[in-house]
């Protein structure tokens, strides 16, 4: 059986797993930062921020879409690798309608299908991401363009 336990994901035998479902969302214990601070860290960093994919230079705050993601939740006590396909495979999956502020969402924007870039989702249909030419910005989440490549939700 596939578990996630603070943040990592691996296998136990059923035998040693008892399921409970109650349909609503268990407390992730040692989750540390609330999803406010971790937006709020984030937007500190508008306009201040260069892109340059494949880039994590945190002295001169040059990073591309998931550096910049690694380093707002560094930021706030959580580790989590770089690159977005990595980032798509902690935490725990979310529903588009069941995203709250803090959760990482995740697009395909070269590669049809394929996760490629990742931001983190602000709550009221915007998310806050660093974008090729024009840095940390908050995006409309529910523009024609974002919906259309939208690929999936993670909380970490």
């Amino acid at each position: 059986m596939l578990v996630d336990y603070n943040g990592r994901t691996g296998y136990v035998s059923r035998s040693y797993v008892t399921v409970h479902e109650s349909g609503k969302p268990q407390p992730n214990p040692g989750s540390g930062a609330s999803g406010s601070a971790i937006v709020n860290t984030a937007k500190s960093y508008i306009g201040k921020v260069r892109y340059v994919f494949g880039e994590r230079d945190q002295k001169r705050l040059v990073f591309d879409c998931s550096s910049f993601t690694q380093y707002v939740f560094q930021l706030n006590g959580k580790s989590i690798p770089w690159g977005s396909k990595a980032q798509a495979k902690i935490g725990s999956y979310v529903s588009r309608s069941q995203l709250k502020a803090g959760d990482l969402v995740f697009f395909s924007v070269s590669k049809p299908g394929q996760i490629n870039h990742v931001g983190i989702y602000m709550g009221n249909g915007q998310f806050i991401n660093n974008l090729p030419g024009e840095g940390v910005v908050v995006s409309d989440f529910n523009s024609s363009y974002w919906k259309s490549h939208y690929i999936r939700g993670q909380r970490v």
